[in-house]
């Protein structure tokens, strides 16, 4: 089944990413893609995160499914310009590629080629409305193709940023632009997201709650200190902390996130940043 086909289902849908290689060795990516295989709904393939260069994002979608599993393709507007977005995004369809998430991008300041120009030329919400265009048979500038896509779209939300009104209003431009699912950033404050998601819910949109895996106390503080939007509560760092086996504590701590996310959730969005074995201790242990 789809990633549309199984929110569509009712069921509760766990995703999860897995990071493309720094080159072209892609043993590793397709030893963690089947490691994961039937446990996840669909896999991301992130598109150079953290501004860091790596294989192609479109390329491992492709990988993917060969290997029979649903990819989530990610797809920033940091490197693109409209036209490259566009062309891209119909060769992703014709390859196959049913999903694709829409992101702005982290700026290139962040990554590993700081002397790369980087573009935007158009942001998230701008290239969710590009996607529907895409849907829809015509392009930016309006003209009819000859096929259309009929990408599953999603983007990106989160719930616990602060001020709340300004991600609040760019939900809803994405909601009106065409976005059908939403993975989350992090989130840790659970009270919070349920306030979130019975609001999201009206819209009709499919919601997947972010579960980052914690590998220590060391990492929570530089979340805290470094990523906005994101807050790590003091009771999780001291739980950390005070574990013989911090990574362990924090597979611990994300299946307790997950267990939380299906009493009321659509799905679970699990990132381990690297570690996607332990992914599937997270679901084992939810």
């Amino acid at each position: 089944m789809t990633l549309k086909q199984e929110l569509e289902s009712g069921r509760f849908v766990i995703t999860a990413e897995i990071c493309p290689p720094r080159g072209t060795d892609v043993e590793d990516f397709l030893a963690k893609a089947r490691l994961l295989k039937d446990k996840i709904a669909a896999a991301n393939v992130t598109d150079n995160q953290r501004a860091v260069m790596r294989l192609s994002s479109l390329a491992c979608s492709v990988l993917l499914l060969r290997e029979g599993i649903d990819p989530v393709f990610q797809m920033t507007c940091r490197d693109r310009n409209r036209l490259a977005l566009q062309s891209d995004l119909m060769g992703a369809w014709v390859l196959g590629v049913k999903n694709v998430l829409a992101l702005t991008g982290d700026h290139v300041a962040f990554g590993d080629h700081r002397e790369a120009k980087a573009v935007f030329d158009i942001d998230s919400v701008q290239l969710v409305n590009v996607i529907t265009g895409l849907n829809n048979g015509r392009n930016m500038k309006d003209k009819e193709l000859r096929g259309a896509t009929d990408f599953f779209i999603g983007a990106v939300v989160a719930p616990e940023a602060n001020p709340w009104e300004p991600e609040e209003i760019k939900f809803e431009k994405k909601i009106s632009a065409g976005a059908k699912f939403f993975q989350t950033q992090a989130i840790f404050d659970m009270d919070k997201f349920k306030r979130f998601h019975e609001y999201a819910e009206k819209t009709g949109a499919k919601i997947l709650g972010g579960i980052l895996l914690l590998k220590s106390a060391k990492m929570a503080n530089y979340l805290n200190a470094n990523v906005p939007g994101v807050h790590v509560p003091q009771e999780l760092i001291d739980e950390l902390e005070g574990a013989s086996d911090q990574l362990e504590k924090g597979i611990e701590i994300a299946s307790r996130q997950v267990r939380e996310l299906k009493k009321f959730c659509h799905g679970a969005h699990i990132m381990a940043i690297g570690q996607e074995e332990s992914v599937l201790k997270i679901i084992e242990g939810a």
